[in-house]
């Protein structure tokens, strides 16, 4: 491992960003995570917390935690209402200091212990972006009935088939970008919620930008609800068929 230094003078810097709506219980772990492994590594970083007017008092957890790591490390940039994932990148976007762009669930399914292997990953090919799969080595899903395995398995079988992306997992939001190449997708992509992260991959892919894969354990969400439900699952099917359609 190169020293601490080294990696910091090398001039790369990560941003993480960090959606939230209700997410009080989650917000102060997965944070302590990110500054752990973030700290252990060595790796330069910032983390943009974009809470969408949460009711639960998520943004005055951020407040504090803010106060515990500095705002160097913690920068807050709320918005009034939930707007969706895309706008949500876009905003935190316009307020990363890095040259790269980590996007992750702030509900504990994606483990921070990950993003040593991404940032590893991505030096060892040059990537535009590495993705966390649940599908590849020793990746897996814990903590999920069989409906939902279900669900993430055939909509990952169906993009499979109608759009040949050459990505294994398109449907996870655990992934590190180059900034500019994020920019640049997330100024083509016009779906929303669900589908959003699969048309990031199938907009890469048509853009000839480069994906590297890392396995990952998804864990469930520990505290609160599950946001997919039936209209998500309509609407990834919508979104699909459009992006078949258009693409």
């Amino acid at each position: 491992m190169a020293s601490r230094k080294s990696l910091q003078a090398n001039g790369d810097k990560y941003s993480v960003l960090l959606p939230t709506y209700n997410e009080r219980e989650n917000l102060p772990l997965i944070v302590w995570l990110l500054v752990k492994y973030f700290g252990e590594s060595g790796y330069n970083y910032e983390i943009i917390v974009i809470d969408d007017g949460s009711p639960d008092g998520t943004l005055e957890v951020a407040e504090q935690l803010q106060k515990i790591y500095g705002d160097d490390k913690i920068l807050l940039r709320p918005r009034a209402k939930k707007l969706g994932l895309g706008t949500a990148y876009i905003h935190g976007m316009k307020h990363a200091t890095g040259n790269f762009i980590i996007i992750m669930d702030a509900d504990l399914s994606h483990h921070p212990k990950f993003i040593p292997q991404f940032i590893k990953k991505q030096k060892e090919g040059d990537y535009d972006l590495v993705s966390g799969t649940r599908y590849l080595g020793s990746g897996g899903v814990y903590g999920w009935d069989l409906r939902r395995k279900l669900i993430s398995r055939g909509a990952n079988f169906l993009t499979q088939v109608l759009l040949r992306p050459g990505a294994s997992d398109l449907t996870g939001s655990f992934r590190l970008y180059k900034k500019k190449v994020l920019e640049s997708l997330v100024e083509r992509c016009v779906s929303k919620g669900y589908v959003f992260q699969m048309e990031m991959i199938v907009r890469a892919r048509q853009l000839n930008y480069t994906v590297g894969e890392v396995p990952i354990s998804f864990v469930d969400r520990v505290y609160g609800e599950s946001k997919l439900g039936g209209n998500e699952i309509v609407s990834f099917v919508k979104g699909l068929l459009t992006l078949f359609a258009t693409t």
